[in-house]
């Protein structure tokens, strides 16, 4: 094993890209997907969170649900982080960048009720969501097309996330009133 060490591309560096986007373009949306794979690992997170803790009646579709919407978190951020690197830059990395530059915050260690994990959880989507939308425009604005697209793509899946999540918020139950924690 070598133990020669070399720093390839410093975090904050942009190189020049093999599609021709001009740098400072690709600086402005590498930036806008670094906030957004940043986003999506806060989402993760507290997903992951969400999975593990999750109980009541309806635990197992819950428990499920979870699942597929972190995994779609990690998914989408795995393009995007690819997508960044692919125009010259590196994709942020690490839990305390990813803290640093994510626009949203996680919940924290506390366990939540479910009703009150799933509010909270909607609200992380909303917000990323928002964020993304901007970032959509903006690739569009400097003509980087691919970035917007991936971006588009991302929406369309964490929008169905996030409308899942709503109706899991809805009033209608099968839980009668007596097996609600006050």
């Amino acid at each position: 094993m070598s133990t020669q060490k070399s720093v390839r591309q410093q975090a904050d560096e942009v190189e020049e890209n093999p599609i021709r986007l001009d740098q400072e373009k690709a600086e402005q949306v590498i930036d806008a997907l670094n906030t957004d794979l940043s986003n999506l690992y806060v989402i993760y997170h507290q997903l992951k969170k969400h999975h593990w803790n999750v109980e009541g009646a309806e635990f197992r579709d819950l428990h499920l649900f979870f699942e597929e919407a972190y995994e779609h978190a990690e998914e989408r951020a795995d393009v995007i982080a690819e997508r960044a690197q692919a125009i010259g830059g590196v994709p942020v990395a690490g839990p305390s960048n990813l803290e640093e530059r994510a626009t949203v915050e996680f919940e924290g260690e506390d366990v939540y009720d479910v009703r009150t994990s799933l509010s909270n959880d909607l609200e992380i989507y909303a917000e990323t969501i928002e964020r993304m939308r901007e970032h959509v425009q903006l690739a569009n604005d400097l003509g980087d097309y691919g970035s917007e697209e991936i971006l588009r793509e991302t929406l369309v899946v964490i929008e169905d996330d996030a409308h899942h999540f709503h109706h899991y918020l809805e009033d209608d139950t099968l839980v009668v009133e007596e097996a609600v924690h006050k």
